[in-house]
């Protein structure tokens, strides 16, 4: 027999200095547990439950039946002393060679319960997959509810292991149990009773000793299995994702010349997983041998004492032949059982696994009876003595206040890990106010649209009211039409076009083959820097949101269209509520105010004539660049203001 199931191993948290603490390991549920979660999937499909059990009880009379006819068959066909077959008189076996009614019922008995099974498939069909869309899709959308902090920290081809794991797992739960467990022991039990009101109880007791040695044995090796088999899963699942990761960061790879390295890592996760499953097919197969000991010394038993009956003329050699399809019958299924029982017991480990997804509590939640955003106009946006930390012991923002009035642009500069990025992250509300850990005077800071505090309207209210054009723009493995579309998934060609040509991106989509079909690659890869960040403000474009953010919008683009979609950026926050982050000062000095961020401090903020008269930061920044041929950007051009990105 073969170990087929695999279980992946939970995520693990991310471990970089700004990566939040990890929770401890969540202790798997009880077995019950897990069921009990399952079953509410399963109640709107109560009736093809039911109806699904009885066509399983009418298909076990049916095979159940076949052995009893069986039986008649055979005594029917065994000569009595100075007779032939059937009793009849010598020669007269051409007139009826066998009593055509029992051969129709046998038949009719065995294509019953093919029938019966194969109806109860059908009919529970729908419930089981309609049980394994509905995880899955809350599974999904539960992720999207979790903070980035959460998604920061993950490691995908673990997590994504698991969920497939878990979907796997509502399926093979409800194939063994309800296909092959539950019919199992309702035959058990029609066997049981046949042997013991046709027969002596000495047939019963045996098949139940065997039975009980079968199921205990079964039960103590397996679970004995279950670590070594958990530990083999953690491995695969590590190999999977350190393979992802590798995979994932291709171009990081190349531009190291690590792929012997790379090569080696993968190598000594799959040697670790070549030990683990060697050891696991070990156990399995000693488990095995096991089974069969028991089954075929009960078999031999219980055949023994049936031969003897015959022999000694207490039984015909039709209940010897009933007695041995009986045992057949029941060893097929029992030769399974115990792959059954660690099938069933994995896959209530793997949707343990899923649920635990479900059961990661969401970092920022709606507060009870919060109201969606109400704007009837480009809103004033005010953050107010704000504080942030991504961790308790370091602080990212230390009580920030200013204003972006009502249709008008503030910009915030500064060196990197000052904090900028984060006001962005805030504004969306990736992460509330203070952060973990943090003292009740950080928590009371705010920010506010239209004088509404964020954290008590709705999150979707929020993030609809504001667009992004972000430095680092990573697109979906579709096409150039899909990402641009993705800002407004229901605007149609005609719009995508549109927002293409304001973004000076239409000329270059033009002239792929496939047009606005062309492919993307995986994150966006098969386009250069600059192509994909004109793709992220065509999309923002076609989103027109009243809320504008340029994270570095121009920053992967050469100096013509720079300036060029300078102008048309200027041209789309006419009249919008703008934040723009930037590390060149030349794109900001038309803002109608400018924040100079240090360390999570204002240490500056006016007009960008005003900042250059005062001669302080902002003046020696700008210097700075100045001095530089072509204003490039400095070298640590990413910012993420220390929080680590998976």
């Amino acid at each position: 027999m073969r170990d087929s199931s695999s279980a992946g191993a939970s995520p693990s948290a991310g471990s970089g200095p700004a990566a939040a603490s990890p929770k401890a390991h969540q202790p798997p549920a009880s077995d019950w547990g897990v069921l009990r979660r399952l079953l509410p999937y399963f109640w709107r499909y109560r009736w093809r439950v039911a109806v699904a059990l009885l066509l399983m009880v009418a298909a076990k009379l049916a095979i159940v039946g076949v052995p009893m006819l069986l039986k008649e068959l055979v005594d029917a066909l065994t000569p009595a002393s100075g007779q032939s077959m059937l009793g009849l008189p010598p020669g007269s076996e051409a007139l009826l060679v066998v009593p055509v009614g029992l051969l129709l019922a046998y038949g009719l008995l065995r294509f019953a319960n093919t029938l019966f099974t194969e109806l109860r498939e059908l009919v529970f069909a729908k419930a089981t997959e309609g049980a394994t869309r509905a995880i899955a899709l809350q599974v999904f959308g539960h992720l999207h509810e979790l903070s980035l902090r959460f998604h920061l920290e993950r490691q995908t081809g673990g997590m994504t292991r698991d969920i497939e794991r878990g979907t796997r797992g509502v399926q093979s739960l409800v194939s063994y149990a309800l296909y092959s467990i539950l019919p199992t022991l309702l035959e058990v039990a029609l066997v049981l009773t046949v042997l013991g009101v046709k027969f002596e109880l000495w047939y019963v007791w045996v098949t139940l000793t065997a039975l009980t040695l079968y199921v205990v044995f079964t039960i103590k090796v397996t679970n004995w299995r279950m670590q070594i088999r958990r530990h083999m899963n953690e491995v695969e699942s590590a190999s999977q994702t350190r393979s992802i990761d590798s995979l994932l960061n291709y171009e990081t790879v190349k531009y190291f010349n690590n792929e012997a390295f790379e090569a080696r890592r993968y190598d000594e996760a799959l040697e670790r997983l070549r030990k683990a499953r060697l050891k696991s097919q070990s156990t399995l197969s000693f488990l095995n041998a096991g089974q069969q000991l028991i089954i075929g010394t009960a078999l031999v038993a219980i055949l023994w004492r049936a031969t003897t009956g015959v022999a000694q003329g207490h039984m015909t050699l039709g209940d010897f032949v009933m007695i041995n399809a009986f045992m057949i019958q029941l060893y097929i299924p029992l030769n399974f059982l115990g792959v059954l029982y660690r099938e069933i017991r994995q896959g209530l480990t793997d949707l343990d696994k899923m649920f635990n997804l479900l059961d990661k509590e969401r970092e920022i939640a709606d507060a009870p009876g919060a109201l969606a955003l109400t704007l009837e106009q480009a809103p004033e946006v005010r953050f107010d003595q704000v504080h942030f930390a991504y961790e308790r012991e370091r602080e990212i923002l230390h009580g920030v206040s200013f204003t972006i009035p009502a249709g008008k642009t503030v910009a915030v500069v500064g060196p990197s890990g000052s904090g900028k990025s984060t006001l962005a992250r805030l504004l969306y509300r990736f992460y509330d106010v203070g952060g973990p850990g943090q003292s009740a005077d950080a928590a009371s800071g705010c920010i506010r649209i239209a004088g509404q505090d964020i954290r008590s309207v709705t999150q979707d209210s929020v993030r609809l009211a504001i667009g992004i054009v972000p430095q680092d723009t990573v697109l979906f493995n579709d096409t150039i039409e899909y990402n641009i579309l993705y800002g407004r998934p229901d605007a149609g060609h005609e719009a995508a076009v549109a927002a293409a040509q304001a973004a000076h991106i239409h000329d270059f989509i033009r002239q792929l083959p496939q047009g606005y079909q062309t492919l993307v690659g995986e994150r966006g890869l098969k386009l250069s820097g600059g192509e994909k960040q004109r793709v992220a403000i065509a999309r923002t474009l076609l989103k027109n949101p009243p809320i504008l953010i340029f994270d570095e919008a121009t920053s992967a683009l050469d100096s013509a269209n720079e300036r060029a979609i300078q102008t048309e950026l200027k041209g789309v926050a006419r009249h919008k509520t703008t934040l723009v982050i930037a590390h060149r000062l030349s794109t900001v000095v038309d803002a109608h105010e400018i924040i100079v961020l240090e360390h999570g401090h204002i240490v500056e903020r006016g007009r960008h004539t005003d900042l250059l008269a005062a001669g302080g930061r902002y003046a020696q920044m700008w210097a700075l660049q100045q001095s530089t041929p072509d204003n490039p950007q400095p070298p640590d051009g990413n910012r993420h203001d220390g929080h680590q990105m998976a």
